[in-house]
């Protein structure tokens, strides 16, 4: 079994690509649970944000799961496999981990050290438990990849240093329009990021702040958190005529701005310029809303640039590459130690099996032994089994954890000299099946 990071994210496809593999939570699910079906994969967790598209698997064949995954993608997105292949990157064993360590630090974010990837994961790995398609290796592997994200944040300078897709969104749209702290701000939506958006606007001083949703009770609650307004969702054309800065977050599939509606809103605002912040994927405002006289709209694609030029502090940069450079090989330590457990277990299993069989022939032969004898030679057979196994169970942790060879090595060694059950260790490594490199380009 191999771990295998097959994606897309925004470092490798414009955002008109990735606007298109934009998946819903039935999505998700359908492009998991054909995933689950193919024969090459065994564990599978989808991490699936504004930026990227990435799948982490267990796989048991690398090629086969690599074509498995892109043909799977294809199919539920319904873009061309072709055009994929010009997008998926793909990373194996150790480079994954290291992948995945970088991903949820936020290296590998638009706005790098972004925090909001963090909870992406956690939700990834708690949707993956809830359904089983995440199994043993990849719980162990999410679960270090959240502590390790965790203290890039807590034990680094990341947080100093990193911008925030948000902060410059406001930044642009100040740069348009004038000074925030007396303009009138729309949030657009009241999930996570919309909720992050309310929180950073409130911390810039902007008082003048409104929240629409579709969802009453989720628009009052983001209200009352920021000390903002909170308006009905049939009052948007209204509220956007009196808004300054308009910035949309939604899970909506379709425009939730419409460039009528915005039009409206210029004519009755007497050349006040506006500006549009659309942080989502697919966009929430539509693209002909920049054509309108003083409007400027800054979709993802566009706060990607701006960040591409802002670079990362070099010694908070440099302290969380460490950081992750140290946890890859904290894991692969513990994984290898791992490998050969099943395998030790199942020898003293098969060796306590051996000396029960043992000692209850001894019974049957001196039924006379009375119980000190009996316990005396109970403990002595215990005590030559103990010494005999304590060498090669101490030596073969020793080896997969020095990375001697591979671990999976030791551990067959084990079965076959000691004749171990392969069926029975493997029930132990191997989590039961569901259902029925390099780059790409």
């Amino acid at each position: 079994m191999s771990l295998i990071v097959m994606g897309i994210s925004h470092r490798s496809a414009p955002m008109s690509l990735l606007e298109r593999l934009s998946l819903d939570t039935s999505h998700k699910q359908a492009l998991t649970d054909l995933l689950l079906a193919g024969e090459h994969v065994d564990e599978i967790a989808l991490i699936s944000t504004c930026n990227r598209i990435e799948v982490y698997a267990e796989a048991s064949t690398f090629h086969g799961a690599v074509a498995h995954i892109g043909d799977a993608v294809a199919a539920v997105t319904g873009v061309d496999r072709e055009e994929l292949n010009t997008a998926f990157y793909v990373h194996y064993e150790d480079r994954a981990i290291a992948h995945v360590f970088s991903v949820t630090c936020g290296l590998d974010a638009m706005a790098v050290g972004e925090a909001q990837i963090l909870g992406q994961v956690r939700e990834t790995l708690a949707r993956g438990q809830a359904t089983g398609s995440v199994g043993h290796q990849l719980n162990l592997l999410l679960q270090h990849a959240l502590r390790v994200g965790k203290r890039a944040h807590s034990d680094t300078e990341l947080d100093r240093y990193g911008s925030s897709l948000v902060e410059t969104g406001l930044d642009r749209a100040q740069a348009h329009v004038g000074d925030l702290t007396g303009a009138s701000v729309l949030v657009v939506g009241a999930g996570a990021m919309s909720s992050l958006v309310a929180t950073t606007a409130a911390r810039r001083g902007i008082t003048a702040l409104t929240v629409v949703n579709r969802t009453p009770e989720r628009t009052s609650r983001l209200a009352a958190a920021t000390g903002a307004t909170a308006c009905a969702w049939e009052d948007l054309p209204a509220v956007l005529a009196e808004a300054d800065v308009v910035l949309s977050c939604t899970g909506a599939t379709d425009h939730v701005v419409e460039a009528e509606v915005v039009a409206r809103a210029v004519e009755a605002r007497d050349g006040r310029p506006m500006a549009f912040v659309d942080l989502a994927l697919p966009r929430d405002i539509d693209p002909a809303v920049a054509h309108l006289p003083g409007c400027l709209v800054l979709a993802l694609e566009d706060l990607g640039r701006d960040l591409s030029e802002v670079s990362l502090g070099g010694e908070a940069l440099q302290q969380v590459q460490d950081l992750v450079v140290a946890e890859v090989a904290a894991f692969l330590l513990a994984r290898r130690q791992e490998s050969v457990g099943p395998a030790v277990a199942a020898l003293r299993q098969h060796a306590a099996a051996v000396v029960r069989t043992e000692l209850e022939r001894l019974d049957s032969r001196m039924p006379g032994l009375d119980d000190q004898a009996r316990s005396e030679v109970k403990l002595a057979v215990h005590r030559v089994v103990e010494k005999l196994l304590h060498t090669p169970t101490v030596r073969v942790k020793e080896f997969a954890a020095a990375g001697r060879g591979a671990g999976g090595d030791y551990a067959q060694a084990l079965r076959e000299l000691f004749d171990l059950d392969h069926a029975h260790v493997a029930t132990v490594t191997r989590p039961p099946r569901r259902g029925g490199a390099g780059d790409l380009r």
